[in-house]
């Protein structure tokens, strides 16, 4: 894992001297502001207002906290990164920690695709260096990781190994070598907080095969039935009405499972 972090560093470096280099685009990175959103279409504006700052975010389902992530994890996955910077403020001032926001984006590296990831990181770095959040206060690339379920662990490398082994070894060795005997046990997430934000980017990309088995591990990591209802109710709204349904009839049939 060394080398692929000094992989992601050397890209991240070049990324952040390519777009040094361009000229930002006029209105192509700025969050519109009310009065501009209200120019163009002023309905919006009200159902935003109305819905989404008045309701959406003070109902009591789920925290503040956890909705900034799963906003945060939805934009990135969605590499929709001109809401981001708004979002990540948001999301800092209701308690997520700069270590679990840069966490954030390590891991979606390998749910969403690497692209996704390095394009958050101009805007992370914008909101960082505003709020003097420094090196000290990230997570390191190696260390101590949290303790490994042996047994699930084998049952869950000798399931996909029979299924895929023969067909794609590299992904199923991957899988396990990368994902979860090192990405998943890594301590700056908590891993009911690491599978809440794989759930939410599983939604908003419309990732349903994928939902089944992430819900099951996050419930049994901590989150409640009445927290998984309401990701999808939070994510209508910055993925799409079309993206919550499609996941509604796979949330349902595992609450309704884990219920018998």
């Amino acid at each position: 894992m060394r080398t692929l972090a000094a992989t992601l560093i050397s890209l991240c470096l070049f990324a952040g001297a390519a777009a040094a280099q361009q000229a930002p685009k006029e209105g192509a990175t700025a969050m519109p502001k009310s009065e501009d959103v209200r120019a163009v279409a002023p309905a919006l504006e009200s159902y935003a207002q109305k819905f989404v700052v008045d309701d959406l975010w003070k109902r009591p389902g789920l925290s503040r906290r956890d909705r900034g992530i799963v906003t945060v994890a939805a934009l990135i996955a969605r590499d929709q990164t001109v809401e981001l910077p708004h979002y990540l403020a948001l999301a800092l001032d209701n308690g997520v920690k700069p270590s679990e926001i840069s966490e954030i984006i390590t891991h979606l590296a390998f749910y969403t695709g690497w692209a996704n990831a390095m394009d958050a990181i101009p805007a992370v770095r914008e909101v960082f260096e505003s709020r003097n959040i420094g090196a000290d206060q990230l997570p390191p690339a190696t260390g101590p990781q949290l303790p490994l379920d042996e047994a699930a662990e084998k049952q869950r490398a000798t399931r996909v190994g029979e299924q895929f082994g023969q067909i794609t070894p590299s992904l199923v060795q991957y899988t396990t070598d990368a994902l979860f005997r090192d990405l998943w046990l890594r301590p700056a997430l908590a891993p009911r907080d690491r599978s809440l934000i794989t759930v939410s980017a599983l939604i908003a990309t419309g990732q349903v095969a994928q939902i089944t088995y992430h819900l099951n591990r996050a419930m049994d990591n901590g989150l409640t039935r009445d927290e998984a209802g309401e990701v999808l109710g939070h994510l209508a709204f910055y993925a799409g009405w079309p993206n919550a349904f499609s996941a509604a009839p796979v949330i349902k049939d595992v609450i309704e499972k884990r219920a018998n």
